[in-house]
């Protein structure tokens, strides 16, 4: 695998378009030369883009690339980032339908003097509860391949042998076809994740899928190329053991934007599309993915946002990580950092039933993403997470909120007024504001649930509450979960925030700590008003009991 260094480009975020409240933004009414296409929304077939005259990024030189260079492979994306399309693709191209690639790079790379028997193994639809279910399934699989294949199944073995049907499949295929098999799997992981919160049957549902995928490295004779693609990546001992020849391309720069669009895609292939919305709202919106190389928007949310013409947080709403945020609060996670999270690929790849760290699962899931990596020394790489964008910035943080006692509908509200407070620097105001934030929580919810009592809760709530209108955030220094310095830079101020936790009453630590660390001098050289603020919290009042402040000028 060949690592490299992400540089993301730090653009201020805005309260402009928060999920809240959608924004259409005009900036260029000029039409475009080009004629437009029908958007290929929820379309993962190949064909139907290929024949409907759709839209289509062309990744087929990705793939003529990836059957070049290896036989076995694995990809992790989060859900609806075009991993359905991509296989579907590779099968269309094993099948030789050359028809459909005119004008594509494939056209003139691919061999189309040879024809692959494809079975494709799809666990995307419905929800399986049991290992019965799942076998059901996967029978049910193989005999759709089979008939597609045209082949009977076995007299020797009875159907409920299923690695046994699966390996005489795949030589059946080879022997009638004279070619090797392809074996696309896609969402190989979703049995287990519909059933994450449940260990027993996650457990008894990852044996199962691993009786299935066992089977391919023992037909490695009868097959020509495998993909399987999934959100997470468990790990090889616990459902690929006997499957450890898998290439993961997960993270490599030559394929970061196999799944996704580029800035070239979108101002190319969706040129037609683009009067009438601000581009730079687009890529704040939306771009941002990166898997250590060049950087994606995500492809729902650009096809509806086309379509609707309206800034909305598309991806987010269309599966709100209930299991996540449950699993975040119940671990006191520090939502500071989510802003800046430096991990190793160890950690990032370290998920299984059993053992779920929380970095890894936001970053398979989507929420977070690979900002920056770097080699400390020879093979020790550092890979250091944030958010990929404004979208999951504001709608993840929040979720959070919600997930720390806090009424959805009123937090929003409150949210409103929270810019006119900074623009007017209204630290009377500020101060009043957060006061009632905090005493909207229900005095029942903190008393029953003990994530409100770890040393980061006020400062989560305080910064998820900032971070969900999407401002510019800058965090200088986390030394503990117990106390945090948040920057805010907005509209030519910059507000300077360290929090500490009390017994009951203010003792001034919180602001005297700004001053002697002296972090007011970095931001002074700006030309703006620097206002340091000091919030202590009191677990006994459960409130804010100390807010000092003291503003700074050049003049």
């Amino acid at each position: 695998m060949v690592l490299g260094t992400v540089l993301r480009t730090e653009r201020p975020f805005s309260t402009v378009g928060s999920q809240h409240v959608p924004t259409i933004i005009c900036m260029n009414t000029t039409p475009s030369p080009l004629p437009r296409k029908r958007l290929p929304i929820g379309i993962q077939t190949f064909r139907e883009i290929r024949e409907d005259n759709c839209y289509y990024v062309d990744k087929t030189g990705i793939a003529v690339d990836l059957v070049q260079s290896g036989k076995y492979y694995f990809l992790s994306r989060p859900r609806r980032f075009g991993k359905s399309l991509f296989l579907d693709t590779l099968k269309e191209l094993f099948e030789g339908n050359r028809a459909l690639f005119t004008g594509l790079i494939a056209d003139t790379r691919w061999d189309w003097s040879k024809k692959f028997p494809v079975i494709s193994i799809n666990f995307g639809d419905g929800v399986l509860r049991s290992r019965v279910e799942l076998d059901q399934r996967i029978r049910h699989i193989l005999r759709v391949n089979r008939k597609a294949l045209g082949l009977h199944l076995s007299a020797d073995l009875p159907e409920t042998d299923i690695a046994g049907n699966f390996g005489d499949l795949l030589r059946e295929a080879h022997a009638k076809s004279g070619q090797r098999v392809v074996v696309l799997v896609d969402e190989y992981d979703k049995p287990i994740l519909d059933n994450i919160t449940d260990s027993a049957a996650a457990l008894e549902l990852r044996q199962g899928l691993k009786n299935l995928y066992s089977v391919i490295k023992g037909a490695d004779a009868h097959i020509k190329f495998a993909l399987l693609t999934g959100v997470s990546k468990f790990s090889k001992v616990s459902i690929f053991s006997d499957l450890n020849n898998l290439t993961d391309i997960t993270l490599h720069q030559r394929y970061s934007t196999i799944c996704g669009y580029t800035d070239a895609d979108i101002d190319t292939v969706f040129a037609p599309e683009l009067p009438g919305l601000d581009r730079a709202e687009i890529r704040h919106w939306y771009n941002g993915y990166h898997w250590l190389g060049e950087g994606v928007y995500n492809p729902f949310d650009v096809l509806l946002l086309f379509d609707s013409r309206t800034f909305r947080p598309y991806w987010f709403e269309t599966g709100t990580p209930t299991f996540l945020v449950k699993l975040l609060a119940e671990r006191g996670f520090f939502t500071p950092d989510l802003a800046y999270q430096q991990t190793s690929l160890e950690l990032l790849s370290a998920f299984d039933v059993d053992a779920i760290t929380s970095e890894a699962l936001l970053w398979q899931t989507g929420y977070l993403t690979v900002t920056h990596a770097h080699e400390l020394l020879p093979g020790i790489w550092v890979y250091t997470l944030g958010y990929p964008n404004h979208e999951v910035q504001t709608s993840l943080n929040t979720v959070l909120l919600a997930g720390m006692g806090l009424d959805a509908q009123r937090t929003f509200t409150q949210r409103l007024h929270l810019p006119a407070l900074l623009r007017a620097a209204d630290m009377a105001g500020l101060r009043t504001h957060c006061a009632v934030l905090f005493a909207s929580i229900p005095h029942q919810w903190q008393t029953n649930n003990p994530i409100a009592q770890y040393e980061g809760y006020y400062a989560s709530i305080f910064y998820s509450h900032f971070a969900a209108l999407g401002l510019d955030i800058r965090l200088e220094d986390t030394t503990n979960h117990g106390r945090i310095d948040m920057t805010v830079l907005f509209e030519g101020q910059v507000f300077l925030f360290e929090f500490k936790v009390v017994e009951l009453s203010p003792q001034g630590k919180a602001l005297q700590q700004l001053k002697d660390k002296g972090y007011a001098q970095k931001y002074l050289g700006r030309g703006e008003p620097v206002h340091l603020i000091g919030v202590e919290f009191s677990k006994d009042a459960r409130n804010v009991v100390g807010f000092e402040v003291e503003t700074l000028s050049n003049s």
